[in-house]
């Protein structure tokens, strides 16, 4: 009986709806209503429209929010019809990037915030409890923030992990787990995952060194030392510079007037530097000094660490120098297969669709160019005979004139 019991509870917690607390399609033009674009950095605000870019797979089902002025800032929330907990369940962020611009510098991460949130002044310095997504600027800059807000203070991820930088869309996927473990995903891909206490500074470490152990005075951790028995060869020392050889005295040289004459100074070839005694095994070298380590009173483990505090805004906050980055799709949920299956019909369908289109679009470019540099040339090629024309009657007038002249004559 007990076994019985126990594969149905399995199969209702497998069979279990997962708890959707946003999915934003941006399917229609009303979508927009339930976000509030912020005005708090007033004339350097810039603004959202509403559209699917210059290529995509289906222009009414791929519209998003883009930004779509240069060197602005960027606010625009969403409020939850409720606001919620992670705690004991595991959170999935996950949302799609666009820079049809090609973007040189600026963010494309998205925020999770508390309950209460002044929509109209929402900005960089807004508390939040989750900032996930791409930041890019320049060459150095081309990686996926993962920060965590932990007793006031904002944590970024230690480790180190690239986001894309084309101009097509992808998917970010930021799965927290209740066992303090992450996993962060692009395009439906795992590109990096550990645990909470590992890869952020939320807490003090668990060693720390022993204040009262301090290396020992006779300690010798240099593994090399100078030879006594080397002496500096008599000849070593030379000069650094010579007189050059091959200067000639200037045949207009007049010592009364120009002082006596020096040849100038060339490198000497036979200059060998500061003599050093060469170096041979420290027979009293020890390694290297490791400071001993002891427990870090202060050290307080916490299971909790992926608990975030309750979440009731989701919002972008950015600066873009180029403008045109896309946003759209847009899931909140609990459960990572759900988030797997809708990136498979909505991400993916559009990546494909995006691709073939920017390849069609790039084909008649490149074929309008060709055209372009075709009729050129032939216009080019054809002002001579223009001009052999232009000038032809004038030679057949000239002639005529010629026989008309003989003939007076």
């Amino acid at each position: 009986m007990m076994y019985y019991i126990l594969v149905i509870l399995f199969c209702a917690i497998v069979n279990a709806d997962p708890t959707i607390y946003l999915k934003e399609e941006f399917s229609t033009a009303d979508s927009l209503k339930k976000w509030v674009e912020s005005t708090y950095k007033g004339s350097d605000q810039g603004k959202f429209i509403y559209t699917a870019g210059k290529f995509y797979d289906d222009m009414d089902k791929d519209k998003g929010i883009q930004t779509s002025q240069d060197a602005k800032f960027y606010g625009i929330s969403y409020k939850l019809e409720k606001p919620f907990s992670n705690k004991d369940r595991t959170l999935v962020v996950q949302f799609q990037v666009k820079h049809e611009q090609t973007i040189d510098c600026g963010g494309g991460y998205i925020k999770l915030m508390g309950k209460d949130l002044d929509q109209k002044n929402f900005h960089g310095e807004t508390p939040y409890e989750i900032m996930f997504g791409p930041d890019i600027c320049g060459i150095g800059t081309k990686k996926v923030h993962v920060i965590f807000n932990y007793n006031g203070k904002n944590h970024l991820i230690k480790k180190d992990i690239p986001c894309k930088d084309d101009e097509f869309s992808h998917l970010y996927t930021l799965i927290l787990k209740s066992d303090n473990t992450y996993e962060v995903l692009i395009d439906l891909e795992k590109v990096e995952s550990g645990n909470f206490e590992d890869d952020w500074d939320f807490l003090q470490p668990k060693k720390i060194n022993d204040p009262n152990a301090q290396k020992p005075a006779d300690w010798v951790d240099e593994p090399k030392m100078p030879d006594e028995n080397d002496k500096k060869p008599e000849d070593w020392d030379k000069p650094k510079t010579i007189p050059d050889p091959k200067a000639k005295k200037p045949e207009d040289w007049d010592d009364e007037m120009d002082g006596e004459w020096e040849a100038p100074k060339i490198d000497n070839p036979e200059y060998r530097g500061d003599w050093k005694p060469k170096e041979i095994d420290n027979p009293n070298y020890k390694g290297p000094w490791v400071h001993p380590e002891i427990d870090n009173p202060d050290y307080k483990p916490d299971n909790t660490l992926y608990l975030r505090g309750e979440i009731g805004y989701v919002g972008f906050d950015l600066w873009q120098v180029k403008s045109g980055t896309i946003f759209d799709n847009i899931l909140i949920t609990d459960e990572p297969e759900y988030a797997k299956d809708f990136g498979l019909k909505t991400w993916r369908v559009t990546a494909d669709g995006e691709k073939a289109m920017k390849n069609k679009l790039d084909e008649e470019e490149r074929k309008r160019t060709e055209e372009e540099d075709k009729k050129k040339e032939a216009t080019k090629q054809a002002e001579p005979k223009v001009e052999e024309q232009d000038k032809a009657p004038e030679s057949e007038e000239a002639e005529s004139k010629d026989k008309v002249d003989h003939t007076e004559l």
